[in-house]
């Protein structure tokens, strides 16, 4: 069987040759321009798709990135906030301090009102903080609006009690700021455990100083009443009624029962009595307008003077309270700032890992495309001579 060789073929097949090794020298040279090994997906599949996963992780990093700026800046804020309501609630002690002078004047007291009232409108205008964008730091994630505002002589609270969890690496959270109720409206009284006051109606001079519990394992949490039956006789009743305690009263001397040391001073009058029991909670503003209320009292007689004292006291200890609030609230925001820096750490050797592993999959190898070029343009090359010789083969031109 005879096979013919065309001379159509032959010019065929040749340009097909040049026109191969012509699309594979442009792809070398369109690696080169652009620093890419991967030029189009169907170089390599599988690496393009490897690839494109790798871009969305950088592309995560980086949202959280902007997560982990976002409430980095409102938790500086925060510090800045809390800061100054510390400054304003070490003014107020020291206020309270003065205040309670026996030898203090009137007019003294009120100039001292004057002021607590000034910083009481600080205050509220700190607990209304924003964070630049519109946003109240205060306000949990109802924080459209502000969250603190007067309503009949008191100060409400329309925030939720929601403290956001916000992304800011893979699978690392860190808390946003806190809500107002935290901060400002949910501050425990007394020294934080336990709480006493004098009753309003009280005739004699005694005044409540000090009290703590001395023996946990006696104390119950139960709510007592130390009363006077007489100026030296007491006698203290738990919540049912039941005698717990009784005995005779040494002015400045301790009266220890149920786990709990209670110091008195001054002359308590028969039938007068201190309520002694759990901490309760109460929002700042509302210590601070008690106070207020209680140094624009202007006592005349020596009961009433007692009542202002142990008005005094009692707001001397619940600020003390609640700048130990204030300190854990600060606190709190500084760990999550540290844990924010944490995550910046953890996203930028993320970030490097990644990068490196998409420079392997997509960048080029200089060297090996540079060499590759110059072979491919050499055999480019030599189809084009073989291209040109072939054409001189013909049996007309022998014949010339």
């Amino acid at each position: 069987m005879n096979y013919r060789i065309s001379t159509g073929m032959m010019y065929q097949q040749s340009i097909s040759t040049m026109l191969a090794k012509q699309a594979k020298l442009a792809h070398t040279q369109q690696q080169l321009s652009s620093g890419l090994k991967l030029v189009t997906a169907k170089d390599d599949p599988v690496a393009a798709g490897t690839a494109v996963g790798l871009d969305r992780a950088l592309a995560e990093l980086e949202r959280f990135a902007m997560n982990g700026n976002a409430v980095q800046n409102r938790l500086g804020l925060q510090e800045n906030a809390l800061t100054q309501v510390g400054d304003a609630m070490a003014r107020i002690h020291e206020l309270t301090i003065q205040a309670n002078n026996a030898a203090l004047g009137d007019d003294s007291r009120r100039a001292i009102s004057t002021e607590l009232k000034a910083i009481y409108a600080g205050l509220l205008d700190l607990a209304n903080s924003t964070d630049g964008a519109g946003r109240y730091l205060f306000g949990g994630t109802a924080d459209g609006s502000a969250p603190f505002a007067i309503a009949g002589g008191n100060v409400i609270y329309s925030g939720d009690q929601t403290q956001r969890q916000v992304e800011v690496a893979p699978d690392m959270f860190v808390s946003d700021t806190l809500p107002g109720s935290e901060v400002f409206i949910r501050l425990r009284t007394g020294d934080g455990r336990i709480d006493g006051s004098a009753a309003a109606g009280n005739t004699g001079t005694g005044l409540l100083m000090d009290f703590s519990v001395t023996d946990t394992g006696a104390w119950t949490g139960g709510t007592y009443q130390i009363s006077f039956i007489g100026a030296d006789t007491y006698e203290v009743r738990d919540a049912g009624n039941a005698l717990i305690a009784s005995g005779t009263y040494a002015k400045g001397e301790s009266i220890a029962f149920a786990g709990v040391q209670v110091k008195l001073d001054g002359q308590p009058a028969a039938g007068d009595s201190f309520t002694l029991g759990p901490a309760g909670t109460r929002d700042i503003f509302a210590t601070v307008r008690g106070l207020i209320d209680t140094l624009e009292t202007n006592p005349t007689t020596d009961a009433q003077r007692a009542a202002m004292q142990n008005g005094l006291q009692s707001a001397m200890r619940d600020i003390a309270t609640a700048q130990g609030s204030m300190i854990d609230a600060r606190a709190s925001g500084g760990a999550q700032l540290s844990a924010i820096d944490d995550a910046a750490a953890l996203r930028e050797a993320n970030s490097v890992t990644l990068k490196g592993t998409l420079s392997t999959l997509r960048d080029l190898d200089w060297a090996e495309a540079i060499g590759r070029y110059e072979m491919e343009n050499t055999a480019l090359q030599a189809a084009q001579t073989v291209f040109m010789q072939m054409q001189s083969l013909s049996l007309f031109k022998l014949m010339r």
